[in-house]
């Protein structure tokens, strides 16, 4: 046989066996055929993305279209955008400045919605005995919060308006379980931290705050997605905010019953995670260019400090869309 025979001879064999594969897989179940698609999600210890998970309606939504749905916790929100960024997670829930930090280090995000504010959700906390009166006070102090959380500027605004300089304060970078152990043991002198972590130091530990959010800042919580996953299936980033806006409307009348779904989700009792729960916004709303230009004031804040290594654009995240929109 010939070079150019035998390379005949090799190349229907190749179409006849690739014919009978795409026979064998035409004649599989449609679940079978879709096994291996999976949507990862990241969530944290708040927020109705865990009572989401808690109750599964996502889930059994999605696996009656072949899609499995993974569920990963972070710490907080510039964990879960790192996780994000490096390709472990297609979507998830972060607050005001996650994104920034993120969209900062070169993260390829698009922001999907938003809940409305919910200022009293986050607080600057100090000891119950500690003779701290004011945000004033803070002026030579130890406060911890986790670097590139919505506390993060909720210091800076709270910082602002009492008349101290952001360099003035000696902040302590420290994720939420480091930060309550060095709270506890009066390692700092002041801690800002959010629910339901806030309310815990409220009802264990007896906190006292300082200031929250209102009348500083408004504390959104963003649906983030990846990039390339949301251009990639839309249509399963839709069934995410369906699901969502169907959860929204359910909790907002049943704030027991979201405190009972979220406490084993997040390991507080059932009190506490009602306070938290209580505090929540309900109402998912779709990204507008409002919200995108309060989100880039905050950018603006953080570039004029140094806290993020270059200036960034808000609306390089958008939607395509809303970003040409806002051109």
């Amino acid at each position: 046989m010939n070079h150019v025979s035998s390379r005949r001879s090799w190349l229907q064999r190749s179409l006849r066996a690739g014919a009978a594969l795409g026979l064998a897989v035409a004649l599989l179940p449609a679940s079978a055929q879709n096994k291996a698609e999976t949507l990862r999600i990241g969530y944290q210890k708040y927020g109705t993305l865990t009572v989401l998970k808690a109750r599964g309606d996502l889930d059994k939504r999605l696996a009656a279209q072949g899609i499995e749905v993974k569920w990963t916790e972070f710490p907080a929100g510039p964990q879960l955008l790192e996780g994000l960024n490096v390709g472990s997670i297609d979507f998830g829930t972060v607050g005001e400045a996650p994104p920034i930090f993120a969209q900062a280090a070169g993260a390829d995000l698009v922001y999907v919605a938003h809940q409305p504010p919910a200022p009293s959700a986050e607080a600057i906390v100090v000891p119950k005995d500690s003779p701290l009166k004011s945000v004033a006070e803070l002026k030579g102090k130890k406060v911890a919060l986790n670097k590139g959380s919505n506390v993060h500027y909720l210091l800076l605004k709270a910082l602002e308006k009492a008349g101290v300089k952001y360099g003035e304060v000696g902040v302590v970078f420290l994720p939420p379980a480091d930060a309550r152990a060095a709270f506890e043991r009066g390692a700092v002198d002041a801690w800002v931290i959010w629910d339901p972590f806030l309310a815990a130091a409220e009802k264990q530990l007896g906190a006292k705050v300082l200031a929250d959010g209102k009348g500083l800042v408004a504390n959104h919580q963003f649906y983030l997605a990846a990039r390339a996953y949301a251009d990639k299936r839309p249509q399963v980033i839709q069934a995410i905010v369906e699901e969502l806006a169907k959860l929204d409307r359910w909790a907002e009348g049943n704030a027991k019953e979201v405190a009972t779904l979220l406490a084993p989700q997040i390991g507080l009792d059932v009190g506490i995670t009602e306070v938290a729960a209580a505090r929540f916004a309900y109402g998912i709303q779709p990204i507008n260019a409002a919200v995108a230009a309060e989100q880039q004031k905050i950018a603006d804040a953080f570039a004029e400090l140094k806290l993020i290594p270059k200036p960034i654009r808000i609306r390089d995240a958008l939607p395509k869309s809303l970003a040409t929109a806002s051109r």
